[in-house]
């Protein structure tokens, strides 16, 4: 991982955009998430602004089951989800993907029973990274 933030972890990789956003989709079926929702950002400026930017999609990821435990112990917690799992062409040439880090953004809720969850979900995220 060479990119982290306080709130997400990532890398970027010398693959073109299609093809790390395909296999990024990939790993994330692999570990048993699917994509709740699709933002193409770069187009939505487009179509809103009239603007260009950069290839840029946000992925928001959902694994079912643990999404039905984390809401059986906090149902608040919609308000926190799905992962969001960002992939954009990076100034370098190559591509980027960054994850949202479950275990800072679900430390908001204070709930040990989430805390144990997000630990899972990041282990499963960093799978989805390393595998990119």
């Amino acid at each position: 991982m060479d990119l982290r933030t306080p709130y997400a972890f990532g890398k970027t990789v010398a693959a073109p955009f299609a093809a790390t956003e395909k296999k990024v989709r990939e790993e994330l079926e692999r570990e048993g998430f699917g994509i709740l929702s699709e933002i193409d950002v770069a187009g939505k400026f487009k179509e809103k602004l009239g603007r260009d930017f950069r290839r840029y999609v946000i992925l928001g990821a959902c694994n079912p089951s643990l999404a039905w435990e984390a809401l059986g112990a906090e149902l608040n917690i919609g308000t926190l989800l799905p992962c969001n799992v960002v992939v954009y062409e990076a100034d370098d040439g190559g591509t980027a993907v960054m994850i949202m880090d479950p275990v800072a953004a679900l430390s908001l809720i204070g709930n040990p029973a989430i805390a144990g969850l997000a630990g899972v979900v990041k282990e499963k995220l960093e799978r989805v990274l390393a595998g990119v």
